[in-house]
């Protein structure tokens, strides 16, 4: 009889407080989102959102800009989808496709710094932040590894652009489809994250948009640290099951469970960010989150789709090749991790690698994301304004020189006159 109930009370515990703790998984869950938001409205507000995003491509030159200022773009605005559809506004405007891919594929590397932000929530567990960091990572180097194998090709054969000029005239037509009504996620947190920079409008917009982030950052990290402890307590038997069928069953199972979650939440950054806390307590691995952050990629792409149907004009047919240059690449790059075996494990031993070391000295952690998403994109951008500025006094000189020459010619014409 003892023993039946020493067996049997820690099931009727678990049960009692099942529900209670669910409601505590959700409300952190909310949190979570609610902190991510307020980081993207924070960076938004100071950096100018999607006009911000368009004055910094100004400066994509050449290919290699191109991507680096798109990664920045996407960094700073904290959304690929507003800077994809930026790209898609900037090719109905008359920018060359070939020139747009680059930032397409930039783009596509700066909405990565969000998880990564997410999973700073476990600094102060060594295990559960080195689960986090590879979680999130393995993302970026999925990234990083297509720009190295894409670019190149892109560059000397341009197949994405030539593939998706040749369905765009298929597709071209009358547009006006909208999936704003299925993005139930940004309904009910972006109004909380809108009331807070509202709030904050009094202040200079550095000073506001840094205390918008850093609060952003503050939720995120309460939430992380204590959603792990609660998932670890609550992913298990049935639950745990369910997660891993949506996520970790087969590599294609990831995908298809990433690509419909990003579809209805309409954000990346979000769907990879969900699933950093799932990494970070053990209910999945590395492996198996890589498949669903390349889901996240493609369905993505579904914003920048929706914003070239609404573009009418003689550029039409540009806007929506662009939009199916950034749903091939995705596509392809999944394909390409997915079922090459040369290649299919690089990503996930890279963001091992890099997690193993950032448990070991955090400052791994701060250098990597402070070097690729912010000081290697914003050299470029400097570099490019500083080129530009000394461009333009070189113009002015010439003008002033030849205004010079031109009033000393008329005086000399004068003179022969008089």
């Amino acid at each position: 009889m003892s023993d039946n109930s020493q067996q049997t009370s820690p099931v009727s515990v678990q049960s009692g407080a099942g529900p209670l703790v669910w409601l505590g998984v959700i409300a952190l869950v909310y949190v979570l989102l609610v902190g991510v938001s307020i980081i993207g409205a924070g960076f938004k507000w100071v950096s100018g959102g999607e006009q911000g995003a368009a004055a910094i491509f100004a400066f994509a030159g050449n290919p290699i800009a191109g991507v680096i200022l798109g990664t920045l773009a996407t960094a700073l605005v904290q959304s690929s989808s507003t800077v994809t559809s930026v790209i898609v506004g900037l090719v109905a405007g008359g920018v060359p496709v070939s020139v747009a891919v680059p930032m397409i594929m930039g783009a596509n590397m700066g909405t990565t710094i969000t998880n990564t932000i997410v999973s700073l929530g476990n600094l102060g567990e060594d295990s559960s932040f080195n689960k986090s960091f590879q979680a999130a990572t393995v993302h970026d180097f999925f990234n990083l590894y297509s720009i190295f194998i894409f670019l190149p090709i892109e560059i000397m054969f341009q197949p994405l652009e030539r593939m998706a000029g040749a369905s765009a005239s298929w597709l071209v037509g009358d547009g006006g489809t909208s999936v704003k009504g299925l993005n139930f996620i940004g309904a009910v947190t972006k109004p909380v994250a809108n009331s807070l920079v509202d709030f904050l409008q009094s202040f200079p917009v550095a000073v506001g948009g840094t205390l918008a982030i850093a609060i952003g950052i503050g939720l995120i990290i309460i939430s992380v640290v204590n959603l792990g402890r609660l998932l670890r307590g609550v992913m298990t038997g049935r639950a745990k099951s369910i997660v891993e069928k949506a996520v970790g069953r087969s590599p294609e199972t990831g995908v298809a469970s990433g690509t419909l979650v990003t579809v209805l939440v309409q954000s990346s950054s979000t769907t990879t960010s969900l699933i950093v806390p799932l990494a970070g307590a053990g209910v999945v691995t590395t492996r198996q989150v890589f498949p669903f952050t390349m889901g996240a990629n493609i369905g993505t792409c579904i914003t920048a789709l929706l914003a070239a149907t609404s573009i009418s004009g003689v550029n039409e047919v540009f806007a929506l090749q662009i939009a199916l240059v950034h749903l091939f690449y995705n596509v392809l790059g999944v394909l390409l991790f997915l079922y090459i075996p040369v290649i299919k494990d690089m990503p996930v031993k890279a963001a091992i690698w890099l997690g193993e070391k950032a448990a070991q000295q955090r400052s791994w952690a701060f250098g990597y994301i402070f070097a690729l998403f912010f000081v290697l994109p914003g050299t470029v951008f400097g570099g490019g304004m500083l080129f530009d500025s000394a461009d333009q006094d070189i113009i002015q000189a010439r003008e002033s020189a030849a205004a010079l020459e031109c009033e000393q010619a008329i005086e000399s014409c004068e003179m022969t006159i008089e």
